[in-house]
């Protein structure tokens, strides 16, 4: 398959001035995929109604099919068209954090094409604030299921260069509109039952959601594989580099010590670090991932930085931890899923 790519300037205010963004809505509306960019991620589109263009997107990136996806609108009448009702804590999260990166579940899922929600009596909704995105969905006037655009567990695309490696020849078209911001994927609630339940930690915060509905749980389902997922990335080894990854809970001189060993037996190691701490260790390749004062920076680079040791041929990857406050919960959840939760405590 030929794969297009369009080139869109990331500030585009009208897709009547970019016929790329009309060639890729008519594409959508073919029940073709097309990939774009988000504020968190590239996402791989398709029109979220039929069930012929939800199965490209599977197809593509070999993503398993007990794996919900999470539909992407523009407006908020196109929500209502798939909902049966949107409770109060729903629409209060949505007048705060929409656009944005904040995925809703709420009940429903009907209309939408039944492998969008895996079975399910939900569906994941979320309206991103970027112009490319917004730009396609209106063009398009379709809701687009658009899980991120990689190959299923590899690391998240947060440029197009990213998914031409990934998806070239697998998909009708990339828009490139350059790199995304957040870096990380939405945080994914559910707004379903009494309580506010996270399924996802992503860009936006627990503390965060708490200012605006007061209790927020988290799902227990987050540490248990084995349960039906209702949110994407959750059940699967996820987010991963070729080479294996290991989280080192414990001191710089611990890792090192581990590293040391393992170069020892011959293997070529990396380390992922944080700006502060890079010069203190010694191995084949040392990438820092942002500042540990800043967690933000660590989100914002985390995907590059693990796609960028699949370049290096390392054999093995450690990995510092951080805290599981604030925006480290979702760094903490993707670079767990990345190791698939192997941890060395010191």
């Amino acid at each position: 398959m030929h794969t297009n790519v369009w080139y869109v300037d990331e500030n585009v205010d009208s897709e009547k001035s970019y016929p790329q963004i009309v060639e890729a809505a008519e594409c959508l509306k073919q029940n073709e995929v097309v990939a774009f960019p988000t504020e968190t991620v590239y996402g791989l589109g398709g029109n979220a109604l039929s069930e012929e263009a939800v199965a490209k997107i599977f197809q593509a990136k070999g993503r398993p099919a007990d794996n919900p996806l999470i539909v992407h609108v523009a407006s908020r009448p196109h929500v209502e068209k798939l909902v049966t009702s949107i409770p109060k804590q729903a629409d209060d999260l949505m007048n705060a954090f929409w656009p944005g990166p904040l995925t809703i579940v709420l009940p429903g899922g009907q209309s939408v094409a039944r492998n969008v929600t895996a079975g399910l009596d939900t569906v994941a909704i979320r309206m991103p604030n970027h112009p490319v995105a917004l730009a396609i969905l209106k063009a398009a006037n379709l809701p687009l299921a658009a899980p991120s655009a990689n190959l299923s567990g590899k690391p998240s695309p947060t440029s197009a260069d990213h998914v031409i490696h990934d998806l070239s020849g697998r998909i009708a078209g990339i828009v490139d509109g350059g790199s995304t911001g957040v870096g990380l994927e939405s945080t994914v609630v559910d707004c379903s039952g009494d309580v506010v339940t996270i399924l996802r930690p992503g860009g936006v915060t627990k503390e965060q959601l708490e200012e605006v509905v007061g209790e927020v749980k988290v799902d227990p389902a987050l540490s248990d594989d084995g349960q039906k997922p209702k949110s994407p990335g959750v059940k699967y080894k996820h987010y991963a580099p070729t080479a294996p990854v290991t989280l080192v809970d414990g001191s710089e001189k611990h890792l090192q010590t581990i590293v040391d060993k393992r170069r020892a037996e011959g293997l070529k190691i990396g380390i992922l670090a944080t700006e502060e701490s890079k010069s203190l260790y010694q191995a084949d390749i040392i990438i820092p991932c942002g500042s540990r004062d800043d967690l933000i920076s660590v989100a914002n680079r985390l995907y590059d930085v693990l796609r960028q040791f699949d370049e290096s041929d390392v054999d093995e990857i450690y990995s510092e931890i951080f805290t599981h406050e604030g925006v480290g919960a979702a760094v903490m959840n993707r670079l767990s899923k990345a190791a698939n939760n192997r941890v060395i405590k010191e």
